[in-house]
């Protein structure tokens, strides 16, 4: 059982919280926008998978919200310190400026105060508004500077206000440059994390609106990153990747092979799997072979322990499942404890470097 950090903790850089403030304060602000959202996910899930996703945030409801289970269950899973962000259902992207920047600041102030209530055992990042690139610099100064987060959260692409399900912001979007820019200055963590994907009804059963679309969002906003040469002009920038990074470590072949025959596809300086490098990846892959694959392609030092707690998709012994995969024991090491010491994710009574304006 943890008892709280250790010399070399072992770290969850990939847990949610609920904030049901957030939601009130959005569906006050902008009912329609956010009952458009909501007709947006029905439409996307499918009744069958709303159903069961309703049952089991219900079930889930004290993990989400409670300190003291969340902290009983990191005990239990051998977790010492949990990086906690807010659910990818809190993003809406569909708000307007004052209320898109309204929500950011609200989830940085809530992640702090929820991180304060435990400092030894969690750290927390915040949101930006990404539908609004003139606003994500304020945000993201305001999660980091002003609440002292290790960085933020961020989806696959967002729409605009006026048609929120077209991705008219990718991460390959120019207008980004500012935040990359200052993210990099800051030291900040950029946590990838999709929620909602643009193939909406075609994946509507099966709950392939997650199985499927999560991994594939992935790929697609990584590749945005990295054909873009985002990666390139931002060497220090620090992405994590939620999910192992979907569909992408594992498949670049085929990404390789455009990028030395195809004109469009010359955006980066190296080809495409040169950048697995340059970015990291949380373990949770849900198969001993994958996860093994992962650390192959990417690089022991580059992928983190990763549970999604609390939720069905997530793990429940995240710590359990990484000695499954039978790496080598530094390797091992590296993915629970150490690549997260070497980024700075440490608890919050322990501050690693400071962040600067």
């Amino acid at each position: 059982m943890s008892t709280g950090p250790a010399e070399n903790p072992t770290v969850d850089v990939h847990a949610h919280i609920l904030l049901p403030a957030l939601q009130q304060l959005v569906a006050g602000a902008d009912p329609e926008g956010f009952g458009a959202q909501q007709a947006l996910e029905v439409r996307r899930n499918g009744p069958q998978s709303m159903a069961a996703s309703g049952k089991m945030i219900k079930e889930r409801w004290p993990q989400l919200t409670d300190l003291d289970r969340r902290l009983a269950d990191m005990d239990a899973q051998g977790v010492d310190v949990q990086l906690v962000s807010p659910s990818p259902s809190h993003f809406y992207y569909f708000a307007g400026e004052e209320l898109a920047l309204q929500v950011a600041r609200a989830a940085n102030h809530a992640v702090r105060e929820f991180v304060d209530s435990a400092p030894e055992r969690l750290n927390g990042l915040g949101l930006v508004p990404l539908q609004h690139p003139a606003l994500l610099v304020e945000a993201l100064e305001h999660a980091v500077l002003e609440c002292g987060l290790l960085g933020v959260e961020i989806g696959s692409f967002a729409g605009t206000p006026e048609d929120p399900e077209r991705s008219t912001v990718e991460l390959s979007d120019p207008r980004l440059e500012p935040f990359w820019s200052r993210a990099e200055e800051l030291g900040a963590l950029v946590f990838l994390h999709p929620f909602g994907c643009s193939l909406d009804e075609r994946l509507d059963r099966f709950y392939l609106a997650n199985t499927v679309s999560q991994p594939a969002e992935n790929a697609v906003a990584l590749s945005h990153l990295i054909f873009s040469g985002v990666l390139d002009r931002h060497p220090d920038l620090l992405v994590l990747a939620a999910h192992g990074g979907g569909y992408l470590p594992t498949t670049l072949g085929r990404s390789d092979h455009a990028w030395r025959v195809r004109p469009e596809a010359h955006g980066c300086a190296q080809p495409p799997s040169s950048y697995l490098k340059k970015l990291y990846f949380d373990s949770l892959v849900h198969s001993p072979a994958e996860l093994r694959a992962l650390v192959a392609a990417a690089g022991p030092e580059q992928v983190l322990l990763g549970s999604d707690y609390p939720f069905d998709m997530g793990s429940e012994n995240p710590v359990a499942e990484v000695a499954e995969a039978r790496l080598p024991a530094w390797d091992e090491a590296r993915v629970l404890a150490s690549n997260a010491a070497a980024l700075g994710i440490t608890p919050a009574a322990i501050p690693a470097t400071p962040r600067t304006a």
